[in-house]
This record gives C-alpha cells, sequence and structure tokens, in this order.
C-alpha cells in the first residue's frame, strides 16, 4: 500500500476529516520524523515500532561492473524496530 491509498482508505473511513486533512497530516508526521532522525534522535511509536539511525562505518566496496575498488564514507542509515505488538499482530 503506497501513501495515496493510506490517505483514500483513511479519507473514506472519516466524515470528520477531508483528504486533504489527512494528506497535510500524513505529511506532517513524515517530515517530523525525518527532521528527527536527521538529528540522530529517536522516534517511538507505541504499539506499532521505534525509527533510529544506526552508523555504518567506512569500507571498501566494489563496482560490479568494472570490478574497482570504491572507498565509501562512513554514513548514518534509518533504522526500524518493530514492536512487540506489531510482531504479535502480523503473525495471528
Amino acid at each position: 500500500m503506497n501513501k495515496s491509498k493510506i490517505i483514500d482508505n483513511l479519507s473514506s473511513k472519516s466524515d470528520i476529516f477531508s483528504a486533504d486533512d489527512i494528506e497535510k497530516s500524513i505529511h506532517t508526521i513524515i517530515k517530523f520524523i525525518s527532521e528527527s532522525l536527521a538529528k540522530t534522535n529517536r522516534v517511538e511509536i507505541r504499539n506499532f515500532g521505534t525509527f533510529s539511525t544506526r552508523k555504518r562505518q567506512r569500507r571498501i566496496s566494489r563496482n560490479p561492473k568494472t570490478g574497482t575498488s570504491i572507498l565509501v564514507e562512513a554514513k548514518f542509515h534509518p533504522y526500524f524496530r518493530a514492536s512487540k505488538y506489531l510482531k504479535e499482530s502480523l503473525n495471528k
């Protein structure tokens, strides 16, 4: 399911909020999570999971086409850990 389908599903289930309101809310939530992760802050949503960042060390990688070695600098990448409740609900 993509973002537009989520907006459509939520707007069809809600008489109070319009599709524009829901779209703005989703964009605001995503922006907040992205900005928090950029500051290396952790975002926890109870009964869903935790978003955080992890650091990848610099390493030597290879171009698969040419076989040449490339130095990849250290960087942060996003990490999501599902909550116990979410894991249990998937395995019912």
